[in-house]
């Protein structure tokens, strides 16, 4: 039987077979990508799985939210590994077309009104537009049932004794990659307030040093800053001075603005004219659990004791602010600043982050800071971000999920090595025996 089904593959035209590898590679790929930047951030998935049941009307299922930001990841890399191997190549395709049998009227959908402006298809390493979305979405559909048709005519790289090995082994590693991003940060950070980003105030500002001087010579005028004044016994002549608003600073990979109000007015100069800087986030303030005022406020004391300056940033109401600093008893100010640049900043509810001169040293989930670190006077502010290597910890990850891979596929296809040895042994034992029958004849 297993002869007759490797007859049928060696008869396969190498077209088919060249068309099944890519359509392997470029499907399973996509949902790979897909399922592993979703992984990283199963925060940013959460707030994204969320803006979809609100848009929907399905606010009863937001509850859920965290569930799906750890199931989707699974599914999509589950599949996109069994499309790529071509493991179980009929159900496979058939879990794609189920899964874009929902996806392709969804986007569809999007696409006509906009009501989601981007898919969240790969997270924030990768933005498409919503037709983009919808086109890739056609394009998987009609690559499953390519495979669906012709997938079974190209043998996979595991057997199917093994297939699940494959699967246990791929979803150890999501989960892997999945919990630190969600206890801590994620290991690999998309969004644009990465470690390094300088915060600069995004409101325009004066202050005593932002005037342009007049001067005159030989009838002549020109404009020189403070630091450029002439030398009047040059022949300059003071004329006037105007005062010169500081643009707008312009966004980008390295300076980030940060809009930030006290009661309406804007503070963010005042909180980021400090050397040392450590702001509490509290993208959603009334879910805060009570219980962790108590480190907050140690970690408030631990700070100012080394010359830091600390500020709570929530999108919250004033109602809420107000209960929660007289329940919290707060000593450091609360202010306001935009819902999206605080969960961009840090992931965590609340999160943590620490900046020096401006820019961003660290950041971290409140969870993730042990007690004995806050407590122990040896361990400074600025270091308290040390203990985290994502690029290492990824690497170990990638090394020991390929080590798995090696080994299950040994497992499985040992046998296709040891038996032409076998077989030839065993030939030339029956060639010998043959021969020593023969012999014994003629005598």
């Amino acid at each position: 039987m297993s002869n007759n089904k490797a007859d049928n593959i060696e008869r396969q035209p190498m077209v088919v077979v060249i068309m099944v590898l890519i359509m392997r590679l470029v499907i399973g790929g996509t949902f790979i990508f897909s399922g592993f930047v979703k992984a990283i951030d199963p925060w940013g998935t959460m707030y994204k799985v969320t803006e979809y049941l609100m848009t929907l009307g399905w606010e009863a299922m937001a509850e859920q939210a965290l569930f799906i930001a750890f199931a989707l990841p699974v599914i999509e890399l589950l599949l996109g590994v069994a499309i790529l191997f071509g493991a179980y190549r009929r159900s496979a395709p058939i879990a794609v077309l189920v899964m874009m049998a929902f996806m392709l009227p969804l986007t569809l959908w999007l696409a006509k009104t906009n009501a989601v402006p981007d898919c969240g298809c790969f997270g924030d390493a990768l933005v498409l537009t919503n037709w983009a979305t919808f086109g890739k979405n056609v394009f998987l559909t009609l690559g499953a049932v390519f495979l669906l048709m012709l997938g079974r005519r190209v043998p996979g790289v595991f057997g199917p004794a093994v297939q699940w090995m494959v699967m246990a082994a791929t979803f150890l590693a999501t989960m892997a990659i999945a919990l630190p991003g969600y206890f801590t940060q994620p290991m690999i950070d998309f969004r644009p307030y990465k470690l390094g980003t300088k915060l600069v105030s995004a409101q325009p500002s004066v202050s005593g040093d932002d005037y342009l001087f007049i001067y005159e010579k030989d009838g002549q005028q020109h404009e020189f800053t403070i630091d450029s004044l002439p030398d009047e016994e040059d022949g300059w002549t003071f004329v006037d001075r105007r005062e010169v608003e500081k643009k707008t600073p312009v966004a980008g990979e390295r300076n980030r603005t940060l809009a930030v109000t006290d009661h309406g007015t804007d503070a963010a100069d005042e909180v980021l004219d400090n050397d040392k800087l450590l702001l509490l986030l509290f993208p959603d303030l009334p879910q805060v659990s009570i219980a962790t005022t108590f480190v907050i406020n140690e970690l408030n004391d631990k700070a100012l004791a080394q010359g830091a300056k600390v500020y709570g940033l929530t999108s919250a109401s004033d109602g809420q602010i107000a209960e929660w600093t007289d329940v919290s008893m707060a000593e450091y100010p609360m202010l306001v600043a935009d819902d999206s640049d605080i969960k961009m900043m840090a992931r965590g509810n609340p999160a943590v982050v620490y900046l020096e001169n401006d820019s961003i040293r660290w950041k971290r989930t409140l969870g993730s800071i042990s007690a004995d670190v806050i407590h122990d006077n040896a361990v400074s502010i600025s270091r308290m971000g040390d203990d985290m290597r994502p690029v290492d910890y990824l690497k170990r990850i990638g090394f020991f999920y390929v080590l798995a891979l090696l080994a299950i596929l040994v497992l499985n296809r040992t046998h296709l090595l040891v038996r032409p040895l076998f077989t030839r042994r065993h030939s030339s034992s029956k060639t010998s025996d043959s021969s020593l029958s023969s012999d014994s004849s003629k005598e």
